[in-house]
């Protein structure tokens, strides 16, 4: 793997398990920005802890070199469901917050996006396999 191509690898990982990870303390914690925000939607707090476990399963498969296109897949969409949360429910900016829980929703997303392409190699083969197909057009 190129050296440029490998740092932005490892960008994009640290980036999403980082700021994936930062978040448990308040999911775990119960902050009351956490339960505000899972309980506007409805699903406090089963919905805060099985996200936040759900977070640091996926922030420790991003890091495993072997496992991090699982990881982030998983990211990805946890990353997409808040996105989604945000912009039909909370709005972009919750309780004065200046938008930086969208923001970092779409930072997480982003940088699983680039681990899942730069790792397509691992996963695509196991996608083909799952349908059914013999090629891979990415090799």
């Amino acid at each position: 793997m190129d050296k440029s191509i490998n740092y932005l690898l490892w960008t994009a990982k640290g980036v999403a398990a980082v700021l994936m990870l930062q978040t448990l303390y308040f999911k775990f914690q119960a902050a009351p920005e956490s339960v505000y925000i899972f309980t506007k939607v409805g699903i406090e707090p089963w919905g805060r802890i099985g996200t936040g476990i759900i977070e640091l399963i996926a922030s420790t498969l991003i890091l495993i070199p072997r496992t991090a296109w699982i990881g982030a897949g998983l990211g990805l969409g946890v990353m997409a469901g808040a996105i989604l949360t945000h912009l039909f429910l909370l709005g972009i900016e919750v309780q004065g917050d200046g938008g930086q829980l969208f923001f970092y929703a779409l930072l997480v997303a982003l940088s699983c996006v680039a681990i899942l392409y730069i790792t397509r190699h691992q996963w695509m083969p196991v996608l083909f396999s799952l349908l059914g197909r013999r090629s891979n057009p990415a090799q």
